[in-house]
C-alpha cells in the first residue's frame, strides 16, 4: 500500500491511497450505511461515499471516491479530519493478509474469485457501531433503521464542511445516555434496548479502548455490558474491529441462508457454526462474499411481514 502525503487547504484535507491489490471501496464500506436515508451516510451520483463520524479529536465529514481499481481519493473536513485520514489505511484494512483464506466449497471459492477487492472494515469507532447494532436487536431491520433516523435527526449535529444537505454526526455517548425514555418509546425503541444503550454509554471510553485489543478480548469486553450478546458483539466487530471471523450467530435469517446457499436446505445456528468451522478465521468474510456474488439465497415460503426476533441479543 502506498499513499500520498496529507494535503490541506483552509477548508479540507485530502489523501490518496493506493493498494497493492484490488480494492472495492463500495463493497468494503457498505456496512457503514444503516438503511436508505441514514442521516450519517450518503452516496451521490458522482460515485462519492459521504459519511459523518465522531473521532477522538472531534467531528469529521469525509468523502471517499474510487479513482481506479486499486486507489481511493479521500477528502475530509472538521476537527477530526486529520485523525481520520491518518487512520484511513487501517479503516480500509489495506494491511490485511488473506493468504490463508482458501475455501474448499466451490461456491465460496468462486465468490472470492469474483470479489478480490473486498476488505474488512476497521473504523476503530466502537460507539458508532454499537448503538445501531443495539437498535437492530429483536426487531425487523427496517424498524431499527427508522428508529436510528429519528433519534439521529433529533439529537445529532450537522456534519462539518461542505457536506450534502442533511448529513449529520450521530450523538455522543453522553447525549444517548440522557435521552428520555419517552423519546426512545416514540422512536419504537423498547426499554430493554434503550437500557442497553444507557448502560453502555456509562462505560463508553472503556468500550472504545476495545478497538486496540485482540478480537477475542474485544468481544469479551463488549459482552460485559448487559444486553450485548454474541450477535450484537459480532455486528460491532464487523465494523469497528475488522474481524473477518465475526459470525452473526443468532441472526434471524443467517443460518437458514447459509444452509440453503451451501447445502440446499435450511440449518440452525449450531449446524451453521459447525459447518463453517473450517473457514475460521474468515467465516464472516465468507458470508459477505456469498452476498456480494449474488449467491446467498433463502426461499420465500410466505408473504413478507414484520417479525419480532427474540434471539438477536
Amino acid at each position: 500500500m502506498t499513499s500520498a502525503p496529507l494535503a490541506s487547504t483552509a477548508r479540507e484535507r485530502t489523501r490518496t491511497l493506493t493498494s497493492d491489490r484490488p480494492l472495492d471501496l463500495a463493497a468494503t464500506i457498505s456496512p457503514l450505511r444503516r438503511g436508505f436515508g441514514d442521516p450519517c451516510h450518503r452516496e451521490t451520483p458522482d460515485g462519492s461515499h459521504w459519511h459523518a463520524s465522531r473521532m477522538v479529536s472531534g467531528e469529521v465529514t469525509y468523502r471517499l471516491r474510487q479513482s481506479d481499481r486499486t486507489s481511493v481519493d479521500a477528502r475530509a473536513w472538521g476537527p477530526g479530519a486529520e485523525e481520520f485520514l491518518e487512520r484511513l489505511p487501517e479503516m480500509l484494512c489495506l494491511d490485511e493478509d488473506v493468504s490463508d483464506f482458501a475455501p474448499e466449497h466451490p461456491m465460496v471459492a468462486e465468490a472470492h474469485r469474483r470479489n478480490p477487492g473486498l476488505r474488512m472494515l476497521r473504523t476503530g469507532l466502537v460507539w458508532e457501531a454499537l448503538v445501531p447494532a443495539v437498535l437492530e436487536q429483536k426487531v425487523h431491520t427496517k424498524t431499527a433503521h427508522d428508529s436510528w433516523r429519528k433519534l439521529v435527526w433529533r439529537y445529532g449535529t450537522p456534519a462539518p464542511g461542505p457536506a450534502p444537505q442533511g448529513l449529520r454526526v450521530m450523538p455522543d455517548a453522553e447525549t444517548w445516555r440522557h435521552i428520555p425514555s419517552w423519546v426512545y418509546h416514540r422512536a419504537n425503541v423498547g426499554p430493554q434496548r434503550s437500557k442497553t444503550i444507557v448502560l453502555a454509554s456509562r462505560i463508553a471510553p472503556k468500550l472504545e479502548q476495545a478497538a486496540a485489543l485482540g478480537h477475542a478480548e474485544a468481544a469479551h469486553r463488549l459482552r460485559t455490558v448487559p444486553g450485548i450478546g454474541v450477535w450484537t458483539a459480532a455486528e460491532i466487530a464487523q465494523r469497528a474491529f475488522g474481524d473477518p471471523d465475526a459470525l452473526s450467530v443468532g441472526d434471524f435469517h443467517l443460518a437458514a441462508t447459509v444452509g440453503w446457499t451451501l447445502l440446499d436446505r435450511p440449518i440452525d445456528d449450531d449446524e451453521m457454526v459447525e459447518y463453517l468451522e473450517p473457514l475460521r478465521p474468515h467465516r464472516y468474510r465468507a458470508v459477505r462474499l456469498l452476498g456480494l456474488a449474488g449467491f446467498a439465497r433463502k426461499p420465500k415460503f410466505g408473504p413478507r411481514t414484520p417479525y419480532t426476533d427474540h434471539s438477536r441479543i
